[in-house]
């Protein structure tokens, strides 16, 4: 499999799979045990692995959403815990979801191995949540280690994609309002979406550069390991319960 194949095909599985925990119930009730209210740590715990920095900061890391939204959530989850704190929070929630959720059949440790290498072989440019997260302490069972290394690429797609976008003249609402409509109230954006026909073309360029980028890093495996991790990513896709 050639890179930028090989990027393409994971697309999904990596955007989806570490989703899962950010949008599970039981990460919002620890928020909650925690003393955050609503998304404040998603906001809190995603952003936090990037230090105690300005909310600015963080708003420019999330790239797609309302970013006068995310600058007072960040504001508020500094209040309840120091952001390196809860982006270990955040973590564990991570590590929970992936013991509850992971069904066995899939070789999570050489997924993680296969993950783990695309971390290390890819370039830290313009992904600050990804540098930032690939410095945290990992957990050692492996299909939390799996998944916190899938969350890795995650955030190392996000980045490329938003700078992607941006380069194609779209902002980053008419980017959710092709990708993720349904996201956007979620994401800070209540005004009416915009046409998305309009700009659908720009975003599959958009989308087309993200994977010829992301794909660089699938140099740092075989083509048959870039085979394996494909397979073994949509095995751990299907095997959530």
């Amino acid at each position: 499999m050639e890179p930028e194949e090989a990027a393409r095909a994971s697309a999904r599985g990596i955007g989806d799979l570490p989703a899962n925990f950010m949008l599970d119930g039981a990460t919002y009730e620890r928020g909650g045990q925690l003393g955050f209210d609503g998304v404040d740590f998603y906001v809190g715990g995603r952003g936090g692995a990037l230090g105690d920095v300005d909310g600015r900061v963080v708003a420019a890391a999330f790239a797609f959403f309302n970013h006068g939204q995310i600058v007072d959530s960040w504001d508020r989850a500094r209040k309840v815990m120091a952001p390196l704190e809860s982006a270990a929070a955040f973590a564990g929630c991570l590590a929970a979801w992936a013991h509850a959720h992971l069904g066995e059949g899939p070789d999570y440790e050489r997924l993680a191995e296969l993950a783990g290498r695309l971390v290390e072989g890819a370039d830290v440019a313009c992904a600050p949540l990804f540098a930032a997260w690939s410095v945290l302490p990992e957990p050692e069972d492996p299909p939390a280690l799996a998944l916190f290394r899938l969350n890795l690429l995650r955030e190392l797609r996000g980045a490329v994609h938003a700078g992607a976008v941006l380069a194609a003249g779209l902002t980053p609402l008419e980017a959710v309002s092709v990708k993720t409509p349904y996201m956007a109230a979620i994401f800070g954006w209540g005004e009416a979406l915009p046409e998305n026909e309009a700009v659908r073309g720009a975003w599959q360029c958009a989308e087309e550069g993200t994977d010829r980028a992301v794909g660089r890093a699938f140099l740092a495996l075989a083509p048959e390991e870039r085979t394996e991790f494909v397979d073994l990513l949509q095995e751990a896709a299907a095997s959530v319960r």
